[in-house]
């Protein structure tokens, strides 16, 4: 495989991947302060969530970085 396109696919996959996992923690956190701005009561299950909710959304991109990593050994 051409080296440079190895370079331009790590490039793409880090850079997109914390693109992606910044506007998914942003929407999940978001949502969350949303509901409790509605619903002060429900603070604590909302919080809940949200912990839960964060690191599932940024296992993409972990793997991402993972993917990158692995690209970096086939240079």
């Amino acid at each position: 495989m051409d080296v440079g396109l190895i370079g331009i696919g790590i490039g793409l996959a880090a850079g997109l991947a914390a693109i992606g996992g910044g506007i998914g923690v942003a929407l999940v956190i978001a949502n969350t302060l949303q509901g409790v701005t509605r619903q002060p009561e429900l603070r604590g299950p909302l919080q809940t969530i949200m912990f839960i909710g964060v690191p599932l959304v940024e296992a993409l991109p972990i793997f991402a970085i993972v993917l990158s990593f692995l690209l970096l050994g086939n240079m």
